[in-house]
This record gives C-alpha cells, structure tokens and sequence, in this order.
C-alpha cells in the first residue's frame, strides 16, 4: 500500500522535438503544459558548451548558435541512430548524450514545477522511426535519469490529445511536419477507441529543409559557396533566413546580411518560395498518398485533418494541404503543443487514471519488418516481409523457410526494415547464427517476429525436424554499445557542469544581447553593447529584485527592435 504522504508518481509526458522540446503532465483530470525557467512551455532542442566549461540547453544555447556556432549544436535528434559525432569547444558528443542534456533540462523543470523528483515518463518519437533509433532515444532518457514507460509515436499522441478534446467520432489524417521529421497516420475515432489504420512517413524532411533551400537559393543568386564563409557567417544567415520564412505570411520580405565589409540583399514573397520549396512539397505529398491507400481510403473518406508540428505553419504547407485536400485543417489546436499533451494522456492511460480510463489506443508498425533470403537459384540479398507495414501492434507472425542445401549446419537470421524488394536497399536492423544438426534433406524453419507496443522486435526461429527453438532478443542496447561505451557515456555527462536553472534567465538575455549586437550595426550595436555593461553590473551588484526589473526591461526593449 502507498504511503498517504508520498507524492503520486507524475504522469509526465516528453515530446522530445527536433527544434523545440515540451514536458506535460497530466493533473486534475486534464494534460498541463509545464514552464521552463524562463517560464515557457517551448524549450529549444539546443545544447552549447560555454566559456567556462559548462553547458546551457535550451533559449541560451539557440542564441549561441549564431555567436559561437562551433561550441553549440542544434537538430541533432536527426542523427540519433548513427555514429555521428557532435563538436562543442573540442568535447564530442552523441546525438543521445545532447538529446538527453535537453531531456535532463525538462526533467529539472517538472521537479521545480511539481516539487518533488521525477523518474518516470512517455517519450514520443517519429512514426517512421527505426527500431535502432527508439532504442537511442530510450537509451538518452537513461542517460537523463528517467525510465520510459512508452515510446509513442508522435501523430499517435497528438491524435491522443485530439480524440479527448473533441469527443467525436470519425475519420481523420494527423499530418506531423516538424523541424527534422515528417510523419502522416490516417486513424479513426470511434470513442472509447482511437484506431491507427496506417502510419508513414520521411525521418528527413522537415522545416530545417525548408530554411536550408532558402539558404542555397540566396548563396545561388550572391554567387557563393558555403566553403567562402566561416561558420559564423554560415550560422547568422541561416539564423536570418529561419526569421524570413517565419515572417513569410506577412507579405514581401527582404534580407539585408552583412558579411566581410558587404551588404548583401535578397527579398522573399510567397510565390518565390513556393517555387524555391517545390521538391520538397512534392516529397510531402508521397507519404500522404502512401498512407491512404493503405488504409484504404480516398481524401474525400476524411472527416477532418490535423496539423501537427511547427512546420506546418508555414502557409505554403498549408495551402499544399488545402489543395490536395479540397478543405481547410483543423487550425484551434496548437501545433506545437499537441504532441506532448498527447504523450501526458498517454502516460494517464498507462496509469488508468479516472479521466482517460476507458480511452482505449491502437498502434500500427509504420514500417516492413523482414529477413534476408535467396530468390532462385544464385540471387541472394532478396526481402522477405514478415510483418508489413501498418499490421497493428503488438503483433506476432510467423513466415515458414528452409535451407538451402542437406548437410547444412548453420543458418545466418539477418534482420532488415524497409519497403524495397532488396536488403542493400534497406535498413539492417540485427544478424544472428543459428546452429543446427546437419540432415540428408533440405530443413525448414519457421522465423516468428514478435513486435511491441514501444516498436521493439523480438525473434524466434523453430527448426520443425527437431522442433529445437533458438530464440533472439533484439539487443535492447544501441548497436555497437556495449556496456562499456554506455558507461563512457554515462562518465562523459557526469563530469558536465550544468547552468543552474536559476540562473538561466539572467545567463539567456545575456546569450540574446550577444546575438543581437552581432546583428545590429552603428547606433544599435552601441546601444545594445551600453545594455550589455549596464546588465553585467547590475548581475555583479547580486540584488535579485534589482536583476529582475533590469531584466525585464531589456527583454521587452529586444522584442521592440525584434532581436
């Protein structure tokens, strides 16, 4: 029995994002969003080293990519499942070492807002992503201190969060454009079930690709090349371009960037960058086709669509959507807020809270999970599908093999996911040897997938002529890890000295004066240079009321100059 005095375990939901990251808890019957130190609900998804060694995330950090880009790094959860390495002022990270820095960062704001620790949350991660990549991701919130009660799947949680708000029953696509990620899922409400009929999508398009087409259309018509500028000179126009496209639907904008004593200008209205993102509204378009036909509906079959994730505010998404559609989205709900509220009601869910106890979900497998096999004599490396994409989960099937010649003494199980009829054109999951006794006759074998809730694999390969098992749990680890690299990883973030979050607001205005005096020229950057000095003495006069009001003055005087 639980002792009355404890607190209830938090029912915390994480919407890990590739821009911006969210925390949310579930309270009094309903999903909170919970506020970071600066009292925001967006933390941007960016880690940067600092002069003395110590590490910021968030709104501080995401200044510094333009001020000092070679000691920051942002978009890294696009790399989780490689070996890629990130610099930061000489250390190498990760991209699950950063992503549980911004994971550890929410967990501190969840304890400062509930007032006690937190161990325990769902954690959303793209539709389409791969059995190693989930694995990364849980292996960064171990790395964060938090155990992961789910993994769901981002367009999932937001129709989680959708389906409780609206209370309705019909038909409905969640198209998920984040900043790295794109993910579409055509599902059903019938109240108390949500239904996944098929769930797709591209792990590497997102808005990031949408500011760097506009980054490589302005470099085309300058006539440079990135290897003619530094990486802060990189950093300040991406940085410049990302405030362009958010500014698009507010008619014609121009660009003055200052680089090496030139001014170079480029303008942008809503024509030219439909013409400048058609490969890329063309790539949007794939995944949504995909998943319709195989949830076996036309567009007309819908009775709502939700857009999900920051991209899609962009209004040529938008419009693309209208178009294919022939209707307008649902545009009340925030997109950028959804998902993690969806992951909180998840968390409820898991706990059978009172409020969401009969909501009932179904999940699907977005991808083909198969092996390695022969096709005819001599051709090897063909894909045989066992289970295919969008089969409902937790699943099992089982697909029957044999041997390809008597006397054979060993099998080889190479495991792959994709939807192309040849290994080398998919992604290699895991490989084990069976071995058997040898036989005057070809041997079958039945190989049984068994796919979980979270999207982890498991197999099991029965040889019928002993009835012998061998079974194989897909290594929960990251592949390559082994215990002592996840303890290197474990040392390497130990020895991190972290910002403490009370002084985040103070250390973040100071990251954004920075950022706007390399922005500004002539009577501003000395005006900005006077709040810096100005600033620094009145943090060396340690006077928190007095802090607090110079503070305030300073960030409301930026977002009058828009810095």
């Amino acid at each position: 029995m639980q002792d009355a005095t404890l607190p209830r375990p938090a029912l915390l939901g994480i919407d890990l994002g590739t821009t911006n990251s969210l925390i949310a808890v579930w309270q009094d019957g309903q999903a909170r969003l919970i506020p970071n130190a600066l009292g925001e609900v967006l933390t941007p998804s960016v880690v940067s080293l600092d002069e003395d060694d110590s590490i910021l995330v968030g709104k501080a950090a995401r200044a510094r990519l333009t001020t000092h880009p070679e000691r920051t790094a942002a978009a890294f959860k696009r790399f989780m499942g490689s070996e890629k390495r990130l610099e930061l002022g000489g250390r190498s990270f990760s991209p699950e070492e950063l992503s549980a820095l911004v994971i550890g960062s929410l967990k501190q704001d969840a304890e400062a807002f509930l007032g006690h620790p937190v161990s325990e949350a769902v954690i959303s991660v793209p539709a389409y992503f791969s059995d190693e990549q989930r694995k990364r991701t849980l292996f960064a919130a171990e790395l964060a201190g938090l155990k992961v009660s789910r993994l769901i799947n981002e367009p999932t949680a937001a129709a989680m969060a959708y389906g409780l708000h609206e209370q309705k029953f019909e038909r409905t696509l969640i198209f998920d454009l984040g900043g790295g990620t794109f993910d579409v899922t055509v599902l059903e409400y019938a109240l108390p079930l949500i239904e996944v009929h098929a769930s797709t999508g591209d792990n590497f398009l997102g808005g990031e690709d949408f500011t760097e087409a506009l980054l490589q259309a302005c470099l085309s018509e300058w006539q440079l090349t990135p290897a003619m500028i530094d990486a802060q000179g990189m950093a300040s126009l991406s940085d410049a371009l990302e405030q362009l496209k958010c500014k698009l639907g507010e008619g014609t904008r121009h660009l003055n960037w200052r680089y090496t004593d030139r001014t170079f200008e480029w303008s942008l209205d809503e024509t030219r960058a439909i013409k400048i993102w058609e490969p890329l509204l063309a790539r949007l378009r794939a995944p949504i086709e995909q998943a319709l036909r195989d949830a076996r509906l036309k567009p007309r079959d819908l009775d709502s669509l939700v857009l999900v994730g920051g991209a899609t505010r962009m209004p040529a998404v938008q419009q693309m959507v209208a178009t294919l559609f022939g209707r307008l989205p649902y545009r009340h709900l925030d997109p950028d807020t959804i998902v993690a509220l969806g992951a909180a009601t998840q968390a409820a869910c898991k706990a059978r809270d009172g409020a969401v106890e009969e909501l009932i979900l179904t999940d699907v497998c977005p991808y083909t999970l198969g092996i390695s096999t022969n096709r005819g004599e001599g051709i090897s490396g063909a894909f045989s599908p066992i289970i295919e994409r969008n089969t409902v989960i937790p699943t099992s099937r089982v697909q029957r093999y044999s041997t390809t010649f008597a006397q054979q003494t060993e099998i080889r199980i190479a495991v792959y996911q994709g939807e192309r009829p040849w290994v080398r054109d998919n992604i290699f999951i895991d490989s084990f040897d069976v071995q058997f006794k040898p036989s005057e006759h070809i041997q079958s074998l039945d190989v049984r997938f068994s796919y979980d809730i979270n999207g982890l694999l498991e197999v099991d390969v029965t040889l019928l002529d002993s009835g012998e098992r061998h079974s194989h749990s897909i290594d929960r680890s990251p592949t390559g890890l082994d215990e002592q690299a996840r303890q290197d990883s474990r040392e390497r973030l130990s020895t991190l000295k972290v910002h403490p979050r009370d002084s985040l607001p103070n250390r973040t205005l100071l990251a954004r004066l920075e950022r706007a005096w390399m922005q500004s020229l002539g009577n501003e950057r000395e005006r900005i240079a006077d709040w810096m000095d100005t600033f620094n003495a009145v943090l060396g006069g340690q006077q928190p009321r007095e802090i607090a009001s110079h503070r305030s003055q300073l960030e409301k005087a930026l977002d009058e100059l828009h810095l």
